[in-house]
């Protein structure tokens, strides 16, 4: 027999409007950053956490790349870089040395050559309109396009080597640091655009393929480019946007330096969040999960992939310019494509891929993992050396610091390991709606 008293308040499981799980990790994450203050000093610490407010903005670039779209980028490092490239070139000094010759109106004149050079390629590409035969279109292509990159090529040289003879490199624009950070994401977004509409048509093994030596040609363009990036010499130092050591000490500007980063954080987060509720964040996941059906339901798939790889990069771009500025040194050397993007993924696989919040949360976690393993390595090698010292008569290797900075490796390879074990949707999974 039915049960008169039931009510349709009944079949409606009661949840806590708490979110609890968020609230135990983002608090485990503050005592663990309440433990590396009272170890390590203010000053280290506070630096620890700019450099993971850093990672968190190309984390949250990745995050929307691969939890939104199903995008797997490989070369995050690429566009880091061209980020850190764009700070460098518009903060530090101008260089009179360069700007005082002619060497300037060179400069400008072959770069008009290539965009002339470039312009002359795309015409050969539509050749076929006129009526010319495909086949024979795309040989004159290729053979003009060979061409006209020797020529260039040719004259940019016997530029470059005047450049590198005479002011040693083209120098900066004396503009505050925060003009290089938009450049350098609008530098990495045009380059995601001309990237994504070739290779966003690959599937995900072959796209982070391609993004990764696409990564490994930016990387060794600036290394190799002296009269732009100094090349290995490096370009130091980089100016702050906001008050630096010489003036404030080390704790207190970093902390402000911090206070800025948290701010465009929080920008980039709402963001974000209003784009993933909206109904264009709602066309993407529906892209993500069934693209065949979203296709059928008149979506432009292509269309709409490469917005969101081209919005993931601007982040990118934003973020390695950030980084950059606060380490004030840009070397073409340090950004390692592979080892770094692994480092980021990571922080987004902890966190939960598609959830902005738990990429901030694994971005600040993992950071400090990767920070924090070498010295609490080396601590602990240390103690068993003296205990085999004293009981045993060892001899301490030499090489014990570098044992304890490959302990790095090690703790996150561990780390990844129990994720994907015991919370393969990450710490704090992608919540999405259900909408009746």
């Amino acid at each position: 027999m039915a049960d008169n008293n039931y009510t349709p308040q009944d079949a409606t499981p009661k949840t806590s409007s708490l979110p609890l799980r968020e609230l135990c990790l983002f608090g485990a994450l503050l005592i663990a950053i309440a433990g590396v203050y009272a170890m390590m000093g203010a000053a280290y610490s506070t630096r620890m956490l700019v450099e993971a407010a850093c990672y968190a903005i190309l984390a949250l670039g990745l995050t929307i790349q691969w939890g939104y779209a199903g995008q797997f980028n490989a070369g995050v490092m690429g566009f880091v870089a061209l980020g850190g490239v764009s700070a460098m070139l518009f903060s530090v000094p101008v260089n009179e040395a360069f700007w005082g010759s002619e060497l300037p109106a060179e400069l400008g004149k072959v770069l008009l050559y290539a965009i002339g050079a470039t312009l002359l390629v795309v015409a050969a590409t539509k050749l076929n309109r006129l009526g010319v035969p495909k086949r024979v279109r795309t040989v004159f292509a290729v053979v003009l396009a060979i061409v006209l990159y020797m020529v260039v090529i040719s004259l940019l040289r016997d530029v470059t080597a005047e450049i590198e003879s005479q002011a040693g490199f083209i120098g900066g624009l004396g503009l505050p640091p925060w003009t290089g950070w938009i450049v350098g994401g609008a530098l990495a977004g045009v380059v995601g655009y001309f990237i994504g509409n070739v290779c966003l048509g690959l599937r995900s093994d072959y796209l982070a393929i391609a993004t990764l030596g696409i990564a490994e040609i930016i990387k060794a363009f600036l290394k190799n480019s002296d009269w732009l990036t100094r090349g290995t010499a490096t370009v130091s130092p980089l100016p702050w946007p906001t008050p630096g050591p010489e003036t404030l000490g080390f704790t207190l500007s970093r902390a402000i330096y911090l206070s800025l980063t948290a701010v465009i954080i929080a920008a980039i987060f709402f963001l974000l969040h209003r784009a993933y509720h909206a109904p264009w964040g709602r066309m993407i996941r529906a892209i993500r999960d069934n693209e065949v059906s979203a296709a059928a339901m008149g979506k432009d798939i292509n269309k709409r992939r490469l917005e969101i790889f081209v919005l993931g990069c601007i982040l990118m771009g934003v973020g390695g310019g950030i980084l950059a500025s606060f380490n004030s040194l840009f070397d073409p050397n340090g950004y390692l494509p592979l080892n770094h993007t692994f480092l980021v993924l990571v922080m987004v696989i902890l966190g939960g891929p598609g959830n902005n919040l738990g990429t901030i949360f694994g971005a600040v976690a993992v950071y400090i993992i990767w920070i924090m393993s070498e010295p609490l390595a080396l601590y602990l090698m240390d103690l068993a050396v003296a205990f085999g010292a004293f009981a045993f008569d060892w001899q301490a290797p030499s090489t014990i610091d570098s044992r304890a900075l490959q302990a790095r490796v090690m703790v996150i390879g561990i780390l990844v390991t129990l994720v994907l074990r015991f919370a393969p949707k990450g710490l704090l999974p992608e919540h999405i709606k259900q909408h009746d």
